[in-house]
């Protein structure tokens, strides 16, 4: 299984959906390729943002060794799911879909919800992480069901 995790600029929301599913991928000993990208480009090359890797060092995940990148329409033919964040994101992810096989790659995270950017508020680090976390979680197990 192939995931990519999406958010708008790769710095707070996937990257932290990206380690967290690693975390659950190897606690489960599973042998999947995890991966996230923005489908802005401010950030491209640039490690995630310091708030996203303290709020994943504190529940013992280490992020710092990502690395910013841009979506491309490349990703439909490498990952099996895509995930994204919020309905910009699904917009902007399926606007660069070529088929149907690629629209029903694409997900919201959260099924229905959407996981707040917390960019401009230092207090919902947390509530994302765990938000997300709950959302990977039920990923794992819906794929292995």
């Amino acid at each position: 299984m192939k995931i990519l995790m999406v958010c708008l600029g790769n710095i707070c929301r996937s990257p932290l959906a990206h380690g967290i599913m690693e975390s659950i991928v190897k606690e489960k000993g599973l042998d999947w390729e995890i991966d996230s990208a923005g489908t802005g480009d401010w950030h491209i090359g640039s490690p995630p943002d310091r708030r996203s890797t303290a709020i994943a060092k504190k529940y013992g995940i280490d992020i710092s060794g990502q690395c910013c990148r841009q979506f491309t329409s490349g990703d439909f033919d490498r990952f099996d799911r895509i995930y994204v964040m919020d309905r910009m994101n699904l917009r902007d992810v399926l606007s660069m879909a070529h088929s149907e096989n690629d629209r029903k790659k694409v997900r919201l995270l959260l099924d229905k919800e959407v996981v707040p950017d917390p960019y401009y508020d230092d207090d919902q680090f947390d509530p994302v992480f765990l938000m997300v976390e709950e959302g990977c979680r039920k990923i794992v197990e819906q794929e292995l069901s």
